[in-house]
């Protein structure tokens, strides 16, 4: 259990995908208007990254392992994650149509979210267990959501903020994640 903690604390703080690995900038930057559309992006990726990294775990040690075709694996693993995404697709068309709409173009863009398949080949070559491996999905992803609640924070704060004319727009943007990111690398000493 305290392994466990352990890799939920370092997925959602200390690694944070968006402000120490900087993967999934473009959801972070595009999506982070509202905390509203933040949130629903946030619970997107929480779910495809949890359930990808579960199944991408078993395709990889019961099938490529076992024929010999690891070599395979980030192929196997977009498939896995573009299967996921058109399932939440449908669904939010379906029954939650605002999100659906608010999400716009970056809800396909899950697929090719560097965070989505990088959580699946960290965890390939950490070594983890199945649970682990789910765990750190799940925590990673928990991580994303707060790193782009967080932002659309700022974001909401930076509306209502006079910066000076060539920092207006994207990047005053830029300028505040980094910021953000440089509060983050304060965990970055805790290694476990």
């Amino acid at each position: 259990m305290g392994n466990i903690l352990l890799i939920m604390f370092s997925a959602i703080l200390v690694e944070n995908f968006i402000f120490s690995r900087f993967y999934g900038c473009c959801p972070f930057l595009g999506v982070s208007n509202k905390p509203s559309t933040a949130l629903g992006m946030g619970m997107a990726v929480t779910f495809v990254m949890t359930i990808s990294s579960a199944v991408t775990w078993a395709i990889y040690h019961l099938v490529l392992e076992k024929l010999g075709l690891e070599y395979l694996k980030t192929v196997a693993f977009i498939l896995v994650i573009a299967a996921l995404v058109q399932f939440i697709e449908m669904f939010l068309r379906k029954f939650v149509p605002a999100l659906y709409s608010s999400l716009g173009i970056y809800l396909p863009l899950i697929t090719t979210n560097c965070a989505v398949l990088g959580a699946a080949l960290v965890n390939i070559e950490t070594g983890r267990s199945f649970i682990e491996a789910t765990v750190f999905g799940f925590s990673a992803a928990l991580g994303f959501t707060m790193a782009i609640l967080i932002f659309a924070g700022v974001r909401e704060r930076l509306n209502f903020a006079e910066p000076p004319k060539s920092f207006k727009g994207f990047p005053i943007l830029l300028i505040s994640a980094g910021l953000a990111a440089m509060a983050f690398s304060g965990f970055s000493g805790m290694r476990f």
